[in-house]
């Protein structure tokens, strides 16, 4: 039946018949962020469709069909949020090594390792993130004993095991102190071992591999290949501007290498030059002092004044196992908003900061126009909020992925309900358990 959505008494609210099957999806009277830069569409119309956006924008003359209208009363409807460089479905608790596959410091492999075997969907940390609003997750190993980590993987924080979107999406390095320390003590060795394992890479896919000879194992080497002819991107973490420019001096010889700046606490300084380069930068989500000798010109005016210089620009870096939890990226994608109304600091406008946490990261990723944007043929990951999705008081109150309402539930959210109204007086229950 088709309705007239700019007439939003005639739009009422239909629960969803089945959570587990993508639906048409109508909803109206909505404050639409669309994730690409842009500012929010007040009385704005969201159409989802065999799990596809078909439309996002003004309500005024738009009139489609749909099993499922969902009257947003003013509320904000943004894309789902992607969480770059994350270890999410990678751990169960951090300190309990069983259930932790974030790195192999034991492992005679490094580069050849690959997450995607090891994401858990149903870990409570994928629960609490989706809940949040996170639908998509750029997942990456932690480092071991070597410069290499291991390969990414692009996946979906859905309620369903197939998780994994794209395995071997990225490989990831570290350069800078942590580099150094894998290393043997020092960056004249970081440097060395990573021109050491590139050659030896471009030797095997030359056919020319020196076997025992090598210190790369061939499991690695043969892992190297997809990233020396730039199919496979690197993602390099390095924080100081002079390391920022060695990394950028990597293409002067490896032409086709497909570099990701991770972190680049002091990427203003150099912002010209990664501009210039067209290498993106996934800068660390609140970076506004110094922690180490390598972030020395930390500010958090990074983000702003690199944008401002042309630098395609993420913010993630956040991981389960620290303050900087997924779920914050939209908070600290806030603070970058509120810094515009500092003197002499450099934020974002609210849908420049959006962008940070949507768009941006997905087309970092490859997968620009497919997820985290509300644009025809991207993914149906939609999130209603209760209020403005930048302010840290904010929450989601329904979560679609593919055009398919995901559950909300985590052992957070039933841990809250179970103690929401004990009384101080009595014992937890089932204590004595």
């Amino acid at each position: 039946m088709r309705k007239p959505l700019f007439a939003s008494a005639a739009i009422a609210a239909v629960a969803l018949a089945s959570p587990a099957a993508a639906q048409d999806v109508v909803i109206a009277n909505a404050t639409v962020a669309t994730g690409d830069g842009s500012e929010p569409i007040e009385n704005g119309v969201v159409v989802v469709q065999n799990g596809k956006v078909t439309y996002a924008g003004p309500a005024a003359g738009q009139s489609v069909a749909s099993s499922t209208l969902i009257d947003a009363r003013g509320a904000w409807v943004t894309p789902g949020i992607v969480s770059a460089v994350t270890d999410l479905g990678l751990y169960d608790v951090g300190a309990v090594g069983a259930s932790n596959d974030k790195s192999a410091g034991s492992s005679r492999f490094n580069a050849a390792l690959d997450v995607a075997p090891a994401i858990n969907p149903a870990s409570q940390h994928i629960k609490v993130s989706r809940a949040g609003g996170i639908t998509r997750a750029l997942v990456t190993p932690s480092h071991g004993n070597f410069l290499f980590a291991g390969q990414g993987a692009v996946i979906d924080l859905g309620d369903d095991a197939n998780a994994v979107m794209q395995a071997k999406s990225f490989q990831m390095v570290s350069l800078g102190e942590r580099g150094a320390r894998l290393s043997g003590g020092s960056r004249t060795a970081a440097y060395v071992e990573l021109a050491n394992a590139l050659a030896e890479a471009s030797a095997f896919a030359a056919g020319n591999w020196e076997g025992e000879e090598a210190l790369l194992t061939r499991a690695d080497a043969q892992a190297l290949v997809p990233v020396i002819r730039g199919q496979q991107q690197l993602y390099v973490e390095v924080e100081r501007a002079a390391d920022i420019r060695n990394v950028l001096g990597l293409k002067r010889k490896y032409s086709r290498l497909d570099l990701v700046l991770v972190g680049a606490s002091e990427g203003w300084l150099v912002a010209s030059e990664i501009a210039s380069s067209g290498v993106p930068v996934i800068a660390d989500a609140l970076d506004d002092l110094p922690s180490s000798f390598e972030q020395l010109g930390a500010t958090q005016s990074n983000v702003g004044r690199m944008r401002a210089a042309g630098v395609k620009v993420a913010i993630g870096r956040m991981s389960g196992t620290t303050d900087g939890h997924p779920r914050s990226a939209a908070q600290f994608a806030g603070n970058l908003v509120a810094l515009g109304k500092v003197p002499g600091a450099s934020g974002l406008s609210w849908g420049q900061a959006l962008a940070t946490i949507s768009s941006i990261p997905a087309e970092i990723a490859g997968h620009g126009g497919k997820f985290g944007v509300l644009k025809p043929g991207a993914a149906g990951d939609v999130v209603i909020w209760d209020g403005d999705p930048l302010e840290v008081s904010s929450v989601p109150t329904r979560v679609f992925i593919d055009g398919v309402e995901q559950p909300l539930s985590n052992h957070q959210s039933e841990l809250a309900k179970r103690y929401r109204d004990l009384d101080e007086s009595d014992l937890p229950k089932a204590y004595d358990w």
